[in-house]
This record gives structure tokens, C-alpha cells and sequence, in this order.
């Protein structure tokens, strides 16, 4: 039997928590948009639940799609980045929103956002739930739209799994030590 999320993590922050981090990133990526109009690239798998959440608060004029990238594999330990599936919408000349669940050290954000760059998009931000507090970034693994910041411990739920388990959890976890 599959224990619950609290029997595995520490809850960190509470679902209403989370909604409050949404709606002030969607104000947020409104003002930067100002009704202008975006491509929002969801990162699969993880940015589903933050971009199905997120997307609905913007009044900015959003088309949606998604790549998938992966580095960690359902493991708690990232390796090469691996190409799923990239998006079927062109990027050249667009302003593209990076949506995914978290920046770690951000080696899957600067890969996406190199090629976005390379395909000839105007422009490259990122919106993420959750920003892991941590000196290992990668330069180019940023997010200009954070919704909270968690210390440097393995997190899960709001997108975010724990050995591909979790994902929908209640609220952000992180895994007891």
C-alpha cells in the first residue's frame, strides 16, 4: 500500500498557500504581457498542474503547448537531459512563457530556453510554483516568475513527484530525511 504524502514528506506549504503564490505570479506575468500575446510552453511532465492552475488566472491572451524534457527519470537524482517531445507551435518571433513545477539547479529550463532562443523566439521568460534555494544553478536555468522558495531539500507535489508518486499532492512536501 502507497502511504500518504504526509506520511513521506513534511508538509511545507498548505494548498491555499500555493493559490496565493499563483495569483500573484498571474498578476505578475500580466503586467510583464500587458494583453499582449504569449505562447506558453508547458514542461512536461512536471509543469501540468502548475500550467493548468496558473493559466486559468491570466487575462493575458494565451496560446498553449508543451515540450518534454527530463532529466530525473521517476529517480531523485537528475542525469543527461533527454528530449521527449518538443512543441508542434513555432516559436520564431514569439514570446514564449516556460511553464514548469520547479527550478533546481535549472539544467532543464536552459536547455528549453536555448532552443526557444535557437528556434528564434523574441523573447524567453519562465514561471515556475517552486524556486529550491541553492548556490548549484545552472547560469541560464532562471525563472523571472517564482511563486515560492523552498530550502535545498527533495520536494514533491503541485506537479513536482517523489519516485513518480505524488505529483497531485495536497500542498508542497518535502521528503523526511
Amino acid at each position: 500500500m502507497i502511504p500518504p504524502p504526509s506520511e513521506v514528506g513534511e508538509r511545507l506549504f498548505a494548498p491555499e498557500d500555493v493559490a496565493a503564490a499563483l495569483e500573484r505570479m498571474a498578476r505578475s506575468i500580466d503586467a510583464h504581457y500587458a494583453g499582449a500575446d504569449c505562447l506558453a510552453l508547458c514542461l512536461l511532465q512536471g509543469g501540468i498542474i502548475p500550467a493548468g492552475q496558473l493559466l486559468p488566472r491570466l487575462d493575458t491572451p494565451v496560446e498553449l503547448d508543451s515540450v518534454h524534457v527530463t532529466r530525473y527519470r521517476n529517480t531523485t537524482r537528475g542525469g543527461e537531459i533527454e528530449w521527449r517531445m518538443r512543441p508542434r507551435t513555432p516559436v520564431a518571433g514569439r514570446r514564449v512563457l516556460l511553464v514548469d513545477d520547479i527550478l533546481d539547479e535549472g539544467h532543464s529550463i536552459a536547455a528549453v530556453r536555448g532552443w526557444c532562443r535557437t528556434e528564434g523566439a523574441s523573447e524567453v521568460r519562465t514561471a515556475v510554483i517552486v524556486d529550491k534555494r541553492h548556490a548549484r544553478k545552472h547560469p541560464e536555468g532562471i525563472a523571472e516568475f517564482v511563486g515560492l522558495e523552498v530550502p535545498d531539500r527533495y520536494v514533491f507535489g503541485y506537479g513536482m513527484d517523489y519516485q513518480g508518486r505524488y505529483r497531485n499532492a495536497p500542498g508542497i512536501y518535502a521528503i523526511h530525511d
